[in-house]
């Protein structure tokens, strides 16, 4: 987090008098999501990251969700990092734990981080989930302040940390992590990117010797220093050896950020749509990477002359969160990047080309989410009508944000915004006691069916708080499709998709629309979204035609038979199984 690159924003409250952030509730509108993290369970687990004052940046960062079915249910399972504190990490206290929870198919979850392995005793930040070993598996490699983790899957419900053997350890502050095939030898490749440099023997106060004895401030209140004027860390890419090794590529692929900004969430996706996955990297106060693959082993950073490091004024700013997503239908993934308050949300369209524009106050999301503090993002088509919608969470990152008049809170409600199919958005109010109606210090946040239900689902992991689950209740009739891909062998070539076809992207005709669906593993902030992808339909009663390019080069045409199914799809064989209700159909359509 940082200070806002823009000027200060008129403070604006509600009738009520509360900071816009958390308050303008409305009594009566569309209720699309519910707060469904007690009766879910999740509520029982706390987030806790450094002390309550927050006058440290480690304390205030937050961290990330991973969605993965580790069990091969059919279900999605949830993975929320914690942090810990000095006291914990001294044996003063008892370590704060990870929480991987079960799902249970009946809308409750249970904690079995303890059995699985995976309570990771550390200062937790990221996590990406892809099968790095092609077992068939989801693994998740979980950022830490301190040493990494690679957790591998053994099949049976737990896990194995074999990060040291792997090499990607590394020791200070990783913050973002994503799996992607950049050398296309058919295994998952790991980047993770670099924070600050933090001494716990010098710690960065406000008028201390390792800020040069100046205040750190934020609209002339006293606060916590950086990220600007601190040392960063440099990111690492891990190339997979195949043996369960990786080997650091950072330099020689030309990704290891040797000014060291400040890198937060990462992301390998097909950007430019040739084959190739490419990398972005959202750095907090500092222009952002967009490093387009070059097909030879190096990557060449293309965010300025793409439009893509700086908003439309030529200004860094504190770049959070990425969301990416074809909101105009249009074959293009454009992208989001959430900032700090007094700087609006940025919603880059993809003009093709590698070309991207900021068309924030455009598409109407800009004015709306200049006081929040923005973190978690992403597209979802909530209401399954064929366009993508956009979801933010938010929080501030200091204590007293609402005692200073600024129209801010701590606590912040998310805000969603549905879109009009022209390119436009308009925010759904916040209806007293939906779950946009929660004032929350959210941080990560993770997109995704959890009930296997054809509706998208959030998961939010606030900083020092209980989980939160918001579970979407749109009364939508329209239709919808979700598909798992499964990599295999292009025989034309020879060439093998990664197991889990990380990187794959799917446009589907269907309802008068082409769109389009990437597997990406990282994004939002710092978090791993559910990787099936998901396809509203609208009133469409057929599913239409999925045009699949599997990392491996080939191109596959599949039919899919009838809407409201969750399809897997294996390279070169088409549909292998079929889910109704998140059981098998018992008579899938031909």
């Amino acid at each position: 987090m940082s200070n806002a690159s823009g000027p200060a924003a008129k403070a604006e409250f509600d009738a009520q008098g509360r900071p816009i952030t958390a308050g303008g509730y409305v009594e009566k509108g569309p209720i699309v999501l519910v707060d469904a993290s007690k009766a879910s369970g999740l509520a029982s687990w706390q987030h806790r990251m450094g002390a309550a004052g927050k006058q440290l940046i480690i304390d205030a960062d937050g961290s990330g969700v991973g969605l993965i079915d580790y069990d091969q249910d059919g279900w999605l399972d949830i993975y929320l990092v914690n942090g810990s504190t000095f006291a914990a990490l001294d044996g003063k206290e008892p370590p704060y734990h990870a929480a991987l929870f079960h799902n249970n198919h009946d809308g409750t979850f249970t904690d079995v981080s303890a059995k699985a392995g995976v309570t990771n005793d550390r200062w937790g930040y990221g996590v990406a989930i892809g099968d790095f070993d092609n077992d068939g598996w989801p693994d998740m490699a979980v950022a830490n302040w301190g040493k990494n983790r690679l957790y591998r899957n053994n099949h049976d419900g737990t896990f194995t940390d074999v990060a040291e053997k792997a090499g990607i350890t590394l020791g200070n502050w990783s913050a973002g992590v994503t799996w992607g095939d950049y050398d296309g030898d058919g295994r998952l490749d790991l980047f993770i990117s670099g924070y600050v440099h933090f001494d716990r023997a010098n710690l960065p106060l406000s008028g201390s010797k390792v800020v040069g004895y100046a205040p750190c401030e934020f609209r002339g209140v006293e606060g916590m220093c950086g990220p600007r004027g601190l040392e960063g860390e440099p990111d690492h890419l891990f190339r997979n050896n195949g043996d369960g090794t990786f080997t650091d590529v950072s330099a020689i692929a030309g990704v290891s950020d040797p000014g060291k900004y400040y890198g937060f969430t990462s992301v390998f996706v097909d950007i430019n749509d040739d084959g190739r996955p490419d990398l972005l990297v959202a750095n907090d106060s500092i222009a952002n990477f967009l490093y387009l693959n070059k097909g030879d082993g190096t990557f060449e950073d293309d965010a300025y002359p793409s439009g893509l490091a700086v908003n439309k004024d030529g200004r860094e700013v504190a770049s959070m969160g990425l969301g990416l997503g074809d909101y105009e239908n249009k074959g293009l993934l454009s992208v989001l990047d959430t900032d700090f308050s007094d700087d609006y949300k940025i919603l880059f369209r993809n003009d093709g080309d590698t070309s991207f524009t900021d068309v924030s106050y455009a598409a109407g999301i800009a004015h709306a989410t200049l006081p929040f503090v923005g973190w978690g993002d992403g597209f979802l088509d909530y209401d399954n009508d064929g366009w993508k919608d956009i979801l933010i969470a938010n929080g501030h990152v200091y204590p007293d944000a609402g005692d200073h008049g600024w129209g801010t809170s701590y606590a912040e409600r998310p805000q969603l915004f549905h879109s009009l199919g022209n390119g436009k958005f308009e925010e759904i109010p916040p209806v007293i006691g939906s779950g946009l109606a929660q004032a929350i210090p959210a941080r990560g946040a993770a997109f995704g069916d959890l009930f296997n239900d054809g509706k998208i689902d959030v998961v939010l992991n606030p900083i020092d708080g209980p989980a939160v689950l918001l579970k979407n209740v749109s009364g939508d009739k329209n239709h919808w499709v979700e598909l798992k891909l499964v990599g295999g062998l292009n025989k034309a070539t020879g060439k093998k998709s990664p197991k889990d076809a990380m990187c794959a992207r799917v446009y589907l005709t269907a309802n008068g629309m082409r769109h389009r669906e990437d597997v990406m593993s990282g994004g939002s902030y710092i978090s791993s979204n559910d990787q099936r992808l998901h396809f509203g339909l609208g009133q469409a009663t057929e599913a239409g035609v999925a045009e699949i390019h599997w990392p491996s080069g080939t191109v596959q045409q599949v039919k899919l038979p009838t809407t409201d199914r969750i399809y897997t799809i294996e390279e070169g064989a088409g549909i292998t199984a079929a889910l109704c209700g998140g059981k098998p159909c018992t008579a899938p359509a031909q």
